[in-house]
């Protein structure tokens, strides 16, 4: 039956791309349309996100992507995420609020990096052509829409107290932004970050990697106090891996491994399939206090672990392990413990995913953020480019057992993943949301596969956060009775708004019988594009 003031489901035998801008998700479709494959189209989707919301996409971010590889037949992860700095003042930090903006928390990018191998490895199309909606949005401004009104406004009162970063961040921001204030249909332009694309299009990411533009940003960072060296971003790396799996009623999901901590998200998925979901109410007390168990138990046990040897990973997603965790679930005592860090919680970082799928058989989710809103909110003079605060996210309290290394790889909280049934790809599925992540996805594909909701729907249905202790975020289209009943389970449940950005912003893209439905996520400004 026809549900109307509902998103309708977009489908294609072409391809999909699902991103969290309607322009970026377009210039991934073009490329899609013009001949590319998945990984063109996640070149110039990743690009024009830089463009059209610069407070969490940018190519000085970080983060890491799962793709189907249809010539070889296989799942791969690629990790561009930096290392911890050679010259990261840890004996100086004993709290991760002494780092939250400037330069000190600035983390080599690795976006560029990751976008560009992708193109290299199995990529048809040149980055000029790939990168060109980018340069065209930058150069010709764009009208601003819900979110990207939300954010900037939201960040400005911050960053004008920080008096070395806000005159450029404000210049490329605010003053690029007709009458100098943020609303809807106000046009945005960022001349300097038109050139900076054209340029990398160009001459290529040896440009950023200890060019030109790497010793702008560098100099920039040394101006301000940092520590990142030029000798950092010409180690930074993009590197393929292997993913870690688990099966799921029948289905194998993939993520990348640790130092990713995307293991969570597969050990809650493991718990969860003890227990008969489909036969229970959704949305009612069983179903939701299930998964909210299974959540914080699987969180409790990545905290523990840290980054886990993959001999360890085995043991901790067993079926003796898991099978006692299961028990943990059912004996209803109420489960009270951290779902962040060993450490305080950090605040929210601004993250994005797109996923997209080609009709040759690729597949390919992302996952990318700069950190905080802005993230460092230090802007390199001339570029447009907004550099990432991901080293805020470091564990340095001296006593946590987790506290990071010089050189070390960064620990992160996000999950691309890749489904796959027989072998063949099915569904690429990702969410920003700090550690949230590690928890939404797992909801999403309890609607999907549990209950049988369309791909659009499961991405709308109401979701919960969970943080330390037994607090617990719940968006109130679930009815108050269960809100109540929740309660006397032992969560101290908060009833939310009826939609929060708090539980992330999901894009995914499936596959089914050679017809692609894209779905994206009403909590932010996310759009679908058939190719």
């Amino acid at each position: 039956m026809m549900q109307h003031g509902k998103r309708p489901t977009i489908a294609s035998r072409h391809g999909m791309v699902a991103a969290a801008h309607p322009l970026a998700a377009a210039a991934g479709a073009r490329i899609l349309s013009n001949g590319g494959n998945a990984f063109d189209a996640a070149a110039a989707t990743a690009a024009t996100l830089n463009v059209v919301e610069p407070y969490m996409s940018g190519l000085a971010g970080q983060g890491m992507a799962t793709c189907y590889v249809a010539s070889e037949r296989r799942v791969r992860s690629l990790n561009f995420m930096g290392r911890i700095p050679r010259q990261f003042p840890l004996d100086k930090l004993s709290s991760r609020e002494q780092i939250l903006r400037g330069p000190i928390p600035v983390g080599a990018p690795g976006n560029l990096l990751g976008w560009c191998e992708m193109v290299s490895a199995y990529g048809s199309k040149k980055l000029p052509e790939l990168f060109a909606s980018a340069v065209a949005v930058a150069r010709d401004g764009f009208g601003l829409i819900e979110f990207n009104v939300e954010e900037i406004g939201g960040a400005t009162p911050e960053l004008r107290g920080q008096t070395k970063l806000y005159p450029e961040w404000s210049r490329t921001y605010l003053d690029g932004i007709e009458g100098g204030r943020p609303a809807i249909g106000a046009v945005l332009r960022q001349p300097d970050l038109a050139k900076t694309l054209e340029a990398l299009a160009s001459e290529g990411p040896a440009l950023l990697y200890g060019g030109a533009l790497g010793k702008k940003l560098v100099d920039r960072l040394a101006e301000l106090g940092g520590c990142l060296t030029l000798d950092d971003l010409k180690d930074a790396k993009a590197e393929w891996v292997d993913p870690i799996a688990a099966s799921y009623r029948g289905r194998t999901i993939h993520v990348p491994p640790p130092p990713c901590e995307a293991f969570q998200y597969l050990l809650t998925m493991r718990i969860l399939e003890g227990f008969d979901l489909g036969k229970m109410a959704r949305n009612g007390a069983d179903h939701i206090d299930t998964v909210l168990r299974a959540i914080r138990i699987a969180a409790g046990v990545r905290i523990a672990h840290g980054v886990p040897s993959r001999q360890k990973l085995a043991e901790l997603l067993s079926d003796g392990h898991v099978e006692g965790l299961r028990a943990r679930v059912r004996d209803k005592k109420p489960v009270v413990g951290p779902t962040e860090q060993w450490t305080p919680p950090a605040n929210e970082g601004h993250t994005t995913s797109f996923s997209i799928a080609d009709q040759h058989g690729n597949m390919v989710c992302v996952t990318q953020s700069l950190g905080s809103v802005f993230g460092s909110g230090v802007v390199v003079p001339g570029t447009g480019v907004c550099l990432n605060n991901f080293l805020y996210w470091a564990d340095v309290t001296p006593a946590s057992p987790n506290r990071v290394k010089r050189g070390d790889a960064m620990p992160i909280c996000v999950a691309p993943s890749i489904v796959t049934e027989n072998d063949r790809p099915v569904l690429a599925l990702g969410t920003p949301g700090s550690y949230g992540i590690l928890q939404t996805q797992a909801q999403a594909m309890v609607h999907y596969v549990d209950f049988g909701l369309p791909l659009q729907a499961a991405i709308e249905a109401p979701r919960a956060r969970l943080t330390d202790g037994r607090d617990v975020l719940l968006e109130s289209r679930v009815d108050a009775k269960v809100h109540e009943e929740l309660r006397g389970r032992g969560h101290d449940l908060t009833s939310g708004p009826d939609w929060t950005m708090k539980v992330g912003g999901m894009h995914a893209v499936a596959l089914k019988d050679g017809t692609f439905t894209g779905g994206c996520d009403p909590r932010r400004d996310g759009y679908c594009v058939p190719a």
